[in-house]
């Protein structure tokens, strides 16, 4: 019996030891976070937007996006639809509050006139329901009355849709119903654009008195600094360090794009149809989707070569393949009227041979597995070592593309303010240059920054001032001088020199006074020949005299009025409605936990 046991006792140690090991795993798993759909990725004054929400509406600006331009989106651009649906989902929280709010209600009877008069854009752009290229009512009348509609469930998406956006449409209007633009505003308006001014000034700038002229104390700097914090707010900004790997072309890859271009253009002259060579053969996803169709347009917007090749290409008549830096093109011009025409194009780009592109994939895969993702620093050196890798390094700025050396590097800009930790090491980022990978140095968050790391900015905003007061006194003496006698006899005395500007309106402004600031308004205001009394604008102090100075024809303004107050009208409403948006946002107390959100996510691939 206890010999029995004995020879038991093996197998239940080893059953309590793998029931050990994966108590531990699971409780590890346990351990880890996670994410759910549920999840809150911001609450909006006290409501919660949910992870899921933001997710959905996030791949379908990103399919919308990747449909418009013929291809996948990078890591920056996936980012800047990250942010793009995060803001509308805060928008329409606070559109949603706001509706709530004011009690605004929307009836059946709205939703049912709403649906038969004002159909969404996306069913107007329905070629089933358009004819000859224009929405045609009839057809959308007989498609709501179908059998289809009500399978297909359209008319539950209209309700849903018209329940969401008839209350936001009266919201809009109480927000801007009293908008209206007087006559005085009109002629005001007009005045802006066609008065016009030229004047001479002596000017006395902050940039040239040197900072040793001025003295800024640390109280002031305080002082400012607590005054105008909100100023000095920046994006984030990441310290990186970078590696590349380039697809390098050689004389020999552009010899055979050069022979594949004649080929394509060969089966073209042979009989087969542009359009459909284009969209097997042409590396321009976009125009190739079109059958190789650039639009109409200016031959001056086209890169040098493709314009001359194109001048001078008789209409309907195929091109050699023509050079740029894109590649070789084939072109063909369908019209012609000036410098403007109607453009086909195939565009062979120049690529790595099948062996070249080998082996930079497989060096590329030997980076890879020694240094991406990697949590040690010292991966990444060891890895750009031993492969004989440059190592760049470049300041990343949130929301921005990532540029060393005067190149744009892609997706690492992207990646260093989505959860990176301090030392880690990117994935392995493919692009169609190349491949990159890139380690995040230093992170600093974006908001406001302190007073010491601002220091230098703000020692710049107080002394100009201090500049601008120290250059009053003289400026006032000039204007006394030339108030006496002339503006120029007073510049002789004090050595400044006299600009005469180009005729300017209060709008455009001039080259050397600014814009909209109060030297340009002092030009419509002074009468023609008066010198004024100094002018201080931000970087500047300005003693001008008014040489002549137009004047904007009434009749032609009232001849235009009605047409003016209808723009303009109209104009008023959507920037009151934009303000208003604006300052919703601004007063709304959003929680962002993105941040959190990308970090739990990280840790769970891990």
């Amino acid at each position: 019996m206890l010999q029995e046991m004995r020879s038991a006792a093996k197998y239940i140690w080893v059953f309590v030891f793998i029931f050990f090991v994966a108590l531990m795993a699971f409780e590890g798993l346990m351990d880890r976070p996670t994410v759910s759909p549920g999840d809150t990725v911001a609450k909006v004054n006290g409501d919660d937007v949910t992870y899921g929400a933001w997710i959905t509406l996030t791949q379908q600006l990103a399919q919308q996006r990747e449909a418009e331009i013929g291809r996948g989106l990078t890591l920056d651009e996936r980012s800047r639809v990250e942010d793009e649906a995060f803001e509308q989902l805060v928008s329409e929280t606070l559109l949603n509050q706001e509706v709530a709010r004011r009690g605004i209600r929307v009836t059946d009877d709205e939703i049912r006139q709403a649906a038969r008069l004002s159909p969404p854009p996306s069913l107007m752009a329905s070629p089933e329901l358009q004819t000859d290229g224009q929405f045609d009512p009839a057809k959308y009348q007989r498609f709501l009355a179908s059998p289809a509609a009500q399978q297909q469930g359209i008319l539950v998406q209209l309700e849903a849709y018209y329940r969401q956006e008839i209350p936001r449409t009266k919201l809009f209007e109480q927000v801007a119903t009293d908008a209206y633009v007087s006559d005085v505003e009109l002629w005001r308006l007009w005045q802006d654009t066609r008065d016009s001014a030229v004047v001479s000034y002596a000017s006395f700038r902050a940039e040239d008195v040197p900072d040793s002229a001025v003295t800024v104390s640390d109280a002031e700097l305080r002082q400012w600094y607590d005054a105008n914090k909100a100023e000095l707010e920046r994006p984030g900004r990441a310290a990186v360090s970078v590696v590349e790997i380039l697809r390098v072309v050689s004389p020999a890859d552009s010899q055979a794009s050069m022979a594949r271009a004649v080929q394509v253009r060969e089966r073209v002259l042979a009989g087969e149809d542009f359009a459909e060579v284009a969209r097997m053969e042409s590396a321009d996803s976009l125009s190739a989707i079109q059958g190789g169709d650039l639009g109409t347009a200016q031959l001056s917007a086209y890169v040098t070569e493709f314009a001359d090749a194109a001048r001078a290409l008789p209409v309907g008549q195929l091109s050699e393949p023509i050079l740029s830096d894109f590649g070789y093109h084939i072109i063909r011009v369908d019209q012609r009227a000036g410098d403007s025409a109607s453009v086909r194009h195939i565009l062979i780009p120049i690529q790595q041979s099948d062996s070249s592109a080998v082996q930079t994939d497989r060096l590329a895969d030997r980076l890879a597995n020694m240094a991406a993702m990697a949590e040690e620093p010292a991966r990444f050196d060891s890895a750009a070592a031993e492969l004989g890798l440059r190592v760049f390094t470049g300041q990343a700025v949130e929301g921005q593309r990532l540029v060393v050396d005067g190149r744009a590097i892609p997706d690492v800009s992207a990646w260093a303010f989505t959860g990176a930790e301090v030392g880690e090491s990117s994935d392995l980022i493919v692009a169609d240059e190349g491949y990159f990978l890139a380690r995040l140095d230093s992170l600093r968050p974006g908001g406001v920054p302190s007073l010491q790391d601002a220091r230098d900015e703000v020692f710049a905003r107080v002394a100009r001032e201090k500049k601008l007061d120290f250059l009053a006194e003289r400026a006032s003496s000039f204007a006394r001088q030339a108030a006496s006698g002339t503006l120029e006899s007073a510049a002789a005395s004090a050595n400044v020199e006299i600009t005469t500007s180009q005729p300017f309106t209060r709008v455009s402004g001039d080259a050397g006074l600014g814009q909209g600031n109060r030297a340009i308004g002092a030009a419509f205001a002074l009468p023609v020949g008066a010198v004024s009394a100094p002018v201080r604008t931000e970087n500047a102090i300005y003693v001008l005299r008014v040489e002549s100075r137009t004047v904007a024809d009434r009749g032609e303004w009232e001849a235009q009025r009605e047409i003016q107050r209808m723009l303009l009208a109209q104009q008023v409403r959507q920037r009151r409605v934009q303000d208003y948006l604006i300052s919703l946002r601004q007063s709304a107390d959003v929680d962002d936990n993105r941040a959190v959100i990308q970090r739990k996510l990280r840790q769970t691939q891990i």
